[in-house]
Parts: structure tokens; C-alpha cells; sequence
């Protein structure tokens, strides 16, 4: 009876558990909500969002547009769970406590590269995001390069890809540093305001408008564009009207 009882038990779950994969309940499936398992330091999402701590900490400071960049960052991923506020105050919490210390970054890369052994591609872009967060201030710091390149190595970027990154991070800010500098009325239309607003109002319009082109770090991946695309140009254009206006208004 037992012998019978246990082999019952076997074929049901085979038959519940024949199409479940580790990995679907560790990664995260942009056009699917799903519930936590386990710890969400281990999830990738987890995991992006430490790696993501150590970058935006590598030249010891967040800049404004780092941190409003990293905010909607933290809002994106935790909509893809069931439960997406107190996963957002996970994910910040992660984020506050591995800013902190870079002594595990190749361990947090390398259990990210576990997750997505069979995906490159994914690795790719998570390299390009990552790599656009320490670009974003217009500086790419030599503490910022090693970082990355560690990131690269441990989740096994190539080389000649991890370059190409580069180059094409380089040459976007390079012509940006070539073109002309706008003046304040233009910086006032960027942001759609009128001369003369408070400066709350313009900072208001500036973090929603930087909500609104943000690069969204899940829909990029799988994805053949760059993530230095017109939405990239676009918030920095943001960016430099509201350093503009604060500036002139902020004394």
C-alpha cells in the first residue's frame, strides 16, 4: 500500500513540476508578474540592483540625474512582482546597504552570470545599462572603468563587446561636449516652462520628464538598439536645461 502510495506521489509530481526551470522563478520575465521565491538577493533583480550600487558608488558620489535614474530603475523592475511596493523597498534597501562595500562585486556578478549562463545577449545589455549609469554624469572615472571591467570579466563580456560599449558611450558624450551650449531660454523650453517659474515647479517638470525617457533597463533587453538611442539624447538635453535653471535660480 505504501510502495503504491509513494510511487502516486512521484507521478504527480513529475507531472506538476516536468515543466519548471530554477531559472523561471529567479529571472525576470518583463511582460509577466510573478510571485517571489526565495530570497530576492538572490533573484536577478536583486542582483541588478547591487551591481547597480556599485557603479553609481565607484567615483564615491551619485549625481542628481544618477539618482532619479536609479529611482525609476527600482520602480520598473519591482512592477514585474506581485507585490510591487514592499519589493521596491527591498530593492532600495539592497541598493543602501551594497553602496557601501565593493568587496563582493565579482561574487554578485558571477551569481548573475549563473542566472543567465545561456543568455549573452541579456548580459550584454545589462553591461550596456550598468554602463550608462556611470556615464551618465558626462565622466566615465578610472574607479568607474575598473568596476566595470571587473562586471565584464566575471559575467564574461567580451572583451572586443565590452570595448565597442565603450566607444560608443565615449563618442555620444565627446559630440555632446562639441556642440554648442544652450542658453537659458532654450533651457526653459526644453523643459516646457515658462521664465520666471519657482524652482520646485522646475524641478518637479525635470523629474518627470526624466520618468518619462528614462532608459528602461527591462524592455532593452533582447532588444538590437542601443541604449544610447534618441531617448538617452533626449535626457540629457533635460539634464543640461535643468543644471541651466538651477544654476541661474540656486544661488
Amino acid at each position: 500500500m505504501s510502495y503504491l502510495f509513494l510511487i502516486l506521489v512521484i507521478v504527480i509530481f513529475y507531472l506538476l513540476t516536468r515543466g519548471y526551470k530554477t531559472e523561471q522563478y529567479s529571472t525576470i520575465e518583463p511582460n509577466k508578474t510573478q510571485k517571489l521565491r526565495g530570497n530576492l538577493r538572490d533573484h536577478e533583480a536583486g542582483l541588478l540592483v547591487a551591481l547597480m550600487a556599485k557603479v553609481a558608488k565607484a567615483d564615491g558620489r551619485v549625481s542628481e540625474l544618477e539618482a532619479e535614474l536609479l529611482s525609476h530603475t527600482f520602480t520598473d523592475i519591482s512592477k514585474v512582482f506581485s507585490n510591487p511596493d514592499e519589493i521596491r523597498e527591498e530593492l532600495k534597501k539592497i541598493y543602501n546597504e551594497e553602496k557601501n562595500s565593493f568587496d563582493n562585486t565579482l561574487l554578485l556578478a558571477k551569481k548573475y552570470l549563473k542566472l543567465s549562463k545561456w543568455d549573452y545577449l541579456r548580459r550584454v545589455k545589462i553591461m550596456e545599462y550598468l554602463l550608462n549609469l556611470a556615464f551618465i554624469d558626462g565622466e566615465f572615472s578610472k574607479e568607474e572603468r575598473m568596476i566595470t571591467e571587473d562586471i565584464a570579466s566575471a559575467l564574461e563580456i567580451r572583451d572586443s563587446d565590452f570595448k565597442n560599449l565603450i566607444k560608443q558611450f565615449e563618442a555620444f558624450y565627446a559630440q555632446r561636449k562639441n556642440q554648442v551650449g544652450m542658453d537659458i531660454k532654450r533651457a526653459y523650453e526644453v523643459l516646457g516652462l515658462e521664465e520666471g517659474v519657482e524652482f520646485g515647479e522646475v524641478k518637479k517638470r525635470y523629474r518627470k520628464l526624466v520618468r518619462q525617457n528614462h532608459p528602461d533597463i527591462l524592455m532593452g533587453q533582447g532588444k538590437d538598439s542601443s541604449i544610447i538611442d534618441e531617448a538617452t539624447k533626449k535626457l540629457q538635453e533635460i539634464n543640461e536645461a535643468y543644471e541651466l535653471i538651477k544654476k541661474n535660480l540656486v544661488k
